[in-house]
Formats: C-alpha cells, structure tokens, sequence
C-alpha cells in the first residue's frame, strides 16, 4: 500500500494544486510528475520481482500511448474544419451525435483532436464550460463504445481475443441509451442559453470549409497502425520478454507520419486552429507521472481480483462500478484488462490464451465482457484522466484561453449530476436484460 502514496500524491496535487498554488504548479508540475514517476519505476527495478519487466511494460505503453496522441495532435491540427452553421442547440446536438459516431471510426482520441477546434468555433460567442464537459463526455468516452477503433480498452480486448463485432452487437443499446440521455440533457441546458447573443452577431453563411486536407490522409496511417501489433502479426520484428511481445514498427510509421504531416501542414490550417505544443507537452509529463505511478495501484487490483474472495466478490453488477471506478482514476486500459482477466479466472479460464477469450465472449457469460467493457468506457468520462483525450480537450480549451472547470468542479458540478445518473440508468438496463 506504501508504494501507492506516490500516485495517490501525484492525483492529490493535480487535483488541488491548479486551484492553490497555479503559478508554483504550472513551473514545477513537468519536475514533480518526472520525480514521482522515475522513483516508482526505479524502485520496482531495484526492489521488486520481476520489476525491470513490469517498469519496461509500462514505460512501453507510456511511450505508444503518447507517441500515438501525439501524432493525432499533430495531424489533426494542421486540419482546419469551420462550420459557419447557425448556432443552436439542434446544430451543437447534431455535431456532438456526428462525433459520437466518427470517434468509432477513427477513435476518441482522433475525434477528441480533429473536432474540439470545430466545435469551440461554433460555439464561439457563447462558449461555456459544460459545452466542452459534454464534448468529453460524449466524444471523447461514450461515443466510442462501439468498435475496438474506439477505445483503447476495447482494443485490447480484440487483441486479446474479444470478436471483434463482440461491441457493436452486444453494447449497441446501451450506446444509443447512454448518448440520448446525455444528448438530450445537453440539449434542454444549451437551449437555455440560445436567445441569449445578439443575433446580429451569429448570422452564418452556411458553409463548410475543411483547410489541410492532405492531413486526413496522415490521419488514417496513423489510425491504421495501430493493427500493426505483434499479437496480430506475430511475423513482426518483435522483441520477447517474459510473455510480453514488442513491436517498434507501429510507433516508428506514426512518428514518421507526425514529422511529415506537420513539415507539409498548410501554415494556414495551423495558423486558424491557434497550433503549437504546449498542450501535448503537458499531457506526456502528467501521464508520464501516471503510468509509472499507478503501477502499484493496478498491481493491487490485479491481485485482488485473482484471490477466491476477489472472484467470489465479482458478479457483472460489480464488475460494472468497479471497472467503472478504477477507470475514472486510473487508466482505463490496463483496468479493462485486470478485470477481464478476473472474470476469466472465475470460470477457470486464462486471459492469455485466444480460445479462452473467444470462448468466454460467446457464451453466456458475455454479460461480463458487456460489464466491464461499460463500465472501463463510459466511466472513463467522469474525471480528466479517466481516458487520454479528456485532458487533452481540457489543455486545448485552456490554451485557447477557455475557462474549464476544476478537477473537483468537473467531478462535483458535471459528472456527478449530468453522466452519474446515465451511467445509473445504464446499469439498470443492463440489470435488467441479463
């Protein structure tokens, strides 16, 4: 439990530190996350069994995780999308429903980077906070529940062996549930606010405008590398250690992308959406914190869930809250998988093995794969590092110099009182049908 006060520590000051002492934070948060985390990850190499293995793992997800944000960072801000469209509250509801849908296509995280500029655009003489809080709700998480593109959880699960069209067949309800209940919250709250700027100030000419379009296609290979996995292709040059297979391949074709897209991006795109690093940067120092961190916070999960008294705790109706729970402050990745693995375990069965995997989604114990596929995805909207993408929408806005919410204010004044009830109502459904 001691090994957890770092993560615990570094939660505390990302929490509290923008609101007391934010000069102080924004100078030294990029030396506090680098020291906490290398501390961590210094200690399980010296100390811990098997723990160069597990710091190298996590250093190895750390670095896809941010090279592939970074790349989508990059490419999607040298795309410079402008709806000159009325601003109502139909048209907001019609873009976040259309990002609901696209982020299945290209993932949240390429949806969250491509369509946040946009949509602050459109709503650029009336822009609020929750604007952007159910942009992260809906684009950035829920909407991405449908295929494994969407979210990285759900990725893992098909690498693991989870068919493929095992998430759009089965959370296909819930997904259409979760995003008209929340679609239509926004939609009641956004109308409040439509009569209230002068009209002469939001006459549009209806026109779309897409400026770098040549960037798209660096978007899709950089989307489409992610398949370029060594548990897919094993004939992949690829390095194995202790179980665990790695593969350089992937991150080297979107780093090279992110390098020529941005060298070749319209100065013009970039110019109109405001580019420049300081967002990605913040994001690669905190989740550098984060993930080393939160090594001995997955560990105890991990270990937990494969204990008799941790399997017997694990129903569906649990799984659901606790995969939700620990994907709304840990990364939701890794969590999907401690608890897939779990329910595997429950009914003898390995998380390593494909057939395993397979076997275990196409009986009728689907209902835990449904469960914790749920609760890791839609639950990962209820803090700023519940998913990657939240905290980068939150960086965006603020460098484009958008008040956003707190960390306590987003939990206490939007996700507590707009997505808690959904997720609620969700998990009645579910309760329900199975």
């Amino acid at each position: 439990m001691l090994l957890a006060i770092p993560f615990i520590l570094l939660l505390a000051l990302i929490v509290i530190a923008p609101l007391t002492m934010p000069k102080l934070w924004h100078h030294y948060y990029k030396h506090t996350a680098i020291t906490l985390g290398a501390g961590v990850g210094l200690y399980y190499i010296l100390y811990e069994a098997h723990g160069g293995t597990t710091t190298f793992h996590t250093f190895w997800e750390y670095l896809s995780f941010v090279l592939f944000l970074s790349a989508l960072f990059i490419a999607s801000g040298g795309i410079y999308i402008h709806a000159d469209i009325q601003n109502t509250a139909k048209n907001n509801v019609i873009f976040l429903l259309a990002g609901a849908v696209i982020s299945n296509i290209i993932g949240t995280t390429g949806a969250a980077m491509l369509l946040v500029r946009p949509f602050i655009r459109l709503n650029k003489y009336r822009i609020k906070p929750y604007h952007l809080v159910f942009f992260i709700f809906i684009v950035c998480n829920l909407g991405g529940s449908l295929t494994p593109i969407g979210d990285p959880p759900l990725f893992l699960g098909f690498l693991k062996g989870v068919p493929f069209f095992f998430t759009l067949n089965k959370l296909f309800g819930y997904w259409v549930l979760a995003i008209a209940l929340l679609l239509g919250i926004f939609y009641l709250k956004d109308k409040k606010d439509e009569n209230t700027v002068d009209g002469d100030e939001v006459k549009a000419s209806n026109k779309f405008i897409i400026n770098g379009k040549r960037n798209i296609i660096w978007l899709a290979v950089i989307i489409g590398a992610i398949f370029i996995d060594p548990n897919l292709f094993p004939s992949l040059p690829t390095l194995h250690i202790e179980g665990h297979h790695y593969s350089f391949i992937r991150e080297v074709i979107q780093l090279t992308a992110a390098v020529l897209c941005f060298k070749f991006a319209k100065q013009s795109a970039l110019t109109g959406n405001g580019f420049d690093f300081e967002p990605i940067k913040e994001i690669a120092f905190i989740f550098f914190g984060l993930f080393l961190t939160m090594m001995p916070a997955l560990q105890i999960v991990a270990d937990f869930a494969k204990t008799p008294e941790g399997q017997a705790m694990f129903t569906p109706n649990t799984m659901y809250w606790a995969s939700g729970v620990f994907s709304a402050f840990l990364d939701n990745a890794p969590t999907y998988l401690n608890f897939l693995t779990a329910g595997l375990a429950k009914f003898g069965l390995s998380i390593d093995n494909s057939q395993d995997v397979i076997q275990f989604a196409n009986s009728e114990n689907a209902i835990y794969v449904i469960a914790i596929s749920l609760g890791s995805v839609f639950f990962g909207a209820m803090t700023y590092i519940g998913n990657g993408p939240n905290f980068m929408v939150k960086s965006v806005a603020e460098h484009l110099e958008i008040k956003m919410p707190s960390f306590i204010d987003y939990i206490f004044k939007f996700s507590i009182i707009y997505l808690l009830p959904v997720l609620t109502i969700t998990f009645g459904v579910m309760w329900v049908m199975n």
